[in-house]
């Protein structure tokens, strides 16, 4: 049976308090994921001014044993990051793990579940 690694891949920032709400999703994902079928490693990646990247992320979960990897675009939308740089990152990590299995969702923001989610706390809002 395969052993599913999971990066939840953000863009990063300066501050490291943007990092807390993705520690938090990663601590709520191995939380869940611990209790069912779906267990396996959480891990957090970014594209710039934090670590570790993406490489390096999918790099730990082969070494924990994963040999299959999806790696989870925590953004809003679909811009040049997601449409450019993470699948060129994609592709560095897929030719220096080869025998793994990496995958890419879409950004977090396309699904309709999350959409409505957001617009459930827009609406506490008022």
């Amino acid at each position: 049976m395969a052993t599913h690694g999971l990066v939840l891949f953000g863009h990063g920032a300066r501050d490291v308090r943007w990092r807390e709400p993705f520690e938090r999703l990663a601590e709520k994902l191995e939380a869940v994921r611990a209790t069912g079928d779906a267990a396996g490693p959480v891990t957090l990646a970014f594209l710039e001014l934090m670590k570790p990247d993406l490489p390096t992320a999918v790099g730990g979960l082969v070494v924990q044993g994963c040999d299959v990897i999806t790696v989870v675009p925590v953004f809003f939308g679909q811009g040049g990051h997601i449409r450019k740089d993470l699948p060129d990152a994609i592709e560095r990590c897929r030719a220096l793990h080869a025998g793994v299995e990496i995958r890419c969702a879409v950004a977090v923001g396309e699904d309709e579940a999350v959409l409505d989610a957001v617009a459930q706390y827009c609406l506490r809002q008022v």
